[in-house]
């Protein structure tokens, strides 16, 4: 009998220990981790100056409350801003928790121009949280079914079609857009390449907040510390968290622009928010995550789609995605309900599959070419099986 709650579809697997790009079971059989936590441990498991920092900072410090100063944060919020060209941040916990923090400022500054119905554009395929109004703008039924969703709230419209954003031009009770650069639970979809930059102008236009959801797609994930810097835009509210503390809990909302200054004391909290250990936690994965690092998830990322191509292309299997944020989209009517399985029982390989025929792939970030040949090895010989099924 277990006492967890049954919130999750567990594999009957459990790990005991992480190296690098690989888990071990109690049996010691080393699995090649392509899915990394989904996106957290983006350095790979127990990366050793993250966990030097972290058993340093145990023994020194962990809580003090954000009644008092607390100097790593000062720190990490620097390091983040700066990395990202924002202006001010607030930590909070998870990803869930960093885009609740955006709404928030979302309806807050709807309130400070006097709206009194605010609402937020959101996307199809979208996927932002499970509290009670990130899962509102969340697109998942099986999320949402049975929470009375706050959809009075929200605007939802076609991902990466910036002409159904541009249609609700001049409707005075919207507030904000709210959208992933790539949407990963959602299906690895990927928008045309000036998508971002027009809703960016939308929103200029229209005196709208521009509020990106990097939870997924941050901290190094497409080969750019951020996705946005694909692109020539800045938005307002910018959230992350995921490899941001590379499998400490850790998320960040940040803002510029016409959100800069909204929240003022009293505004919004976090008791766990910040504290000296996680803030150390976050220091120290900006410190690991260089432009090596970077250039290396482009690299072996662009690898890894240009191989699957040249294998599978003629045989009606497509990619989407950037740098180490991958899908390997199967050929229509393809059943991938025993892919994950297979993968992981057959091959040693631990991936999942989103959007129904989407496998996604998020590797570590500092993947050796030896292990990408390794899992392009596992993965092509998984998809040859299940093709030739």
């Amino acid at each position: 009998m277990s006492y967890l709650m049954p919130t999750y579809a567990r594999q009957p697997i459990s790990f005991v220990r992480g190296e690098g790009a690989y888990l071990y079971d109690d049996k010691g059989t080393a699995y090649l981790d392509a899915l990394t936590g989904i996106a957290v441990c983006g350095l790979g498991h127990c990366h050793p100056a993250v966990t030097a920092a972290m058993k340093d900072q145990a023994e020194t410090l962990i809580h003090t409350s954000n009644l008092f100063g607390v100097d790593w944060q000062e720190k990490a919020g620097e390091i983040l801003c700066q990395k990202a060209g924002m202006s001010q941040v607030f930590f909070g916990n998870s990803g869930a928790e960093a885009n609740e923090c955006a709404l928030k400022l979302a309806r807050f500054y709807a309130h400070k121009q006097g709206k009194r119905r605010p609402k937020v554009i959101v996307m199809d395929n979208a996927f932002h949280g499970r509290t009670l109004l990130t899962v509102t703008a969340t697109a998942n039924p099986k999320a949402r079914e049975g929470f009375f969703t706050l959809d009075d709230d929200f605007i939802r419209v076609p991902f990466g079609d910036a002409a159904a954003v541009q249609a609700l031009s001049g409707d005075a009770d919207i507030c904000a857009v709210f959208v992933e650069p790539i949407q990963g639970e959602g299906g690895l979809h990927t928008p045309p390449a000036d998508y971002l930059k027009a809703l960016a102008n939308i929103c200029d236009d229209n005196d709208w907040l521009f509020m990106l959801d990097e939870v997924q797609t941050g901290n190094g994930r497409t080969g750019k510390y951020f996705a946005y810097q694909h692109s020539d835009v800045r938005p307002d509210v910018l959230t992350t968290a995921k490899g941001l503390g590379n499998g400490f809990p850790v998320g960040a909302c940040m803002v510029a622009g016409r959100a800069e200054g909204l929240f003022g004391y009293g505004s919004h909290g976090s008791t766990y928010g910040g504290t000296p250990f996680g803030s150390r936690i976050v220091c120290a994965v900006y410190d690991a995550l260089t432009q090596e690092v970077l250039d290396n998830a482009k690299k072996q990322g662009e690898t890894i789609k240009r191989t699957m191509l040249e294998r599978f292309g003629e045989r009606g299997v497509s990619m989407r995605g950037l740098g180490m944020m991958i899908g390997v989209v199967m050929p229509e009517g393809t059943d991938c309900s025993r892919l994950v399985d297979l993968a992981r029982d057959k091959y040693q390989l631990i991936i999942n599959v989103t959007g129904g025929n989407v496998i996604r792939l998020l590797p570590a970030l500092n993947l050796s070419d030896a292990d990408t040949d390794l899992l392009l090895d596992k993965l092509g010989d998984l998809i040859d099986e299940l093709l030739c099924a």
